[in-house]
């Protein structure tokens, strides 16, 4: 081994180690068949194929592919986009940005963020930089595993629940130029804003710019407004248009 080369790895060793003293914070929630999951969905099923008297555990796993903390690749929503595995390894880890609007979606459980308030936030925290993952906070996580307060609908059956506004998306994709989205809901849009445009235009637009958004992430409470990066670690399925996704922080 060259004497660059073993100096490139040092290199490499001693920037995990350094990464193994920070904080890490796991975004992801544990899931199973009694998990919430969208509505059009079957619930997740898990079967033993052998158990430890046959020689070894083994088990079969069948669920949608949007399922649990999930990641969206563009395929899912637009034609002749990518699939999960044509996502770049480097376009999976990226520097986190917490918009944190959990009070206000406390008292209005319709919430959608706007670009006032992206703007507010930025005055307060400084611009978002090009290339960031942008997540919306607002504590709808904390309302795992019930799927009664996750789906939230009133006595009528609509569901309410906060979200992205389409303005607030394309002055983050147009004008800050961010590479990726998450949130704690199932959808990107306010459930609002669906029934008034009768799609999810926001979800749409987002997986339109050919990159992919995660959906009910969680512990966005525990994570800084900027500072903190997000790994997206996915299984590579072939084909597939998401996939449940462990998603984590390493905090500054």
């Amino acid at each position: 081994m060259t004497n660059e080369i073993r100096n490139n790895t040092n290199e490499v060793l001693r920037a995990i180690e350094q990464l193994k003293e920070k904080e890490w914070v796991d975004l992801t929630h544990a899931f199973g068949p009694d998990s919430p999951h969208f509505s059009a969905f079957e619930a997740a099923e898990f079967k033993p194929l052998f158990t430890h008297d046959d020689g070894f555990f083994a088990q079969s796993f069948t669920f949608p592919g949007q399922y649990g903390t999930h990641l969206d690749a563009p395929i899912h929503f637009v034609r002749d986009r990518r699939y999960l595995e044509d996502l770049d390894l480097k376009e999976l880890v990226l520097p986190l940005v917490v918009i944190d609007k959990s009070k206000e979606v406390a008292t209005d459980n319709d919430f959608t963020l706007s670009t006032s308030d992206i703007l507010a936030f930025e005055a307060e925290h400084g611009l978002i930089e090009a290339g960031s993952f942008v997540a919306l906070r607002t504590d709808w996580s904390k309302r795992w595993p019930d799927h009664g307060l996750f789906e939230n609908k009133d006595e009528d059956g609509n569901a309410h629940a906060p979200g992205w506004g389409l303005d607030a998306l394309k002055f983050l994709f147009e004008e800050r130029q961010i590479k990726a989205i998450g949130h704690e809901t199932f959808d990107t849009d306010s459930a609002v804003d669906y029934r008034k445009n009768g799609a999810l235009v926001g979800e749409y637009y987002v997986l339109d710019q050919d990159t992919y958004q995660i959906e009910l992430l969680t512990n966005l409470d525990k994570v800084p407004a900027k500072g903190a990066v997000i790994f997206n670690i996915v299984p590579k399925a072939k084909g597939a248009s998401g996939f449940p996704v462990r998603s984590f922080a390493l905090l500054p």
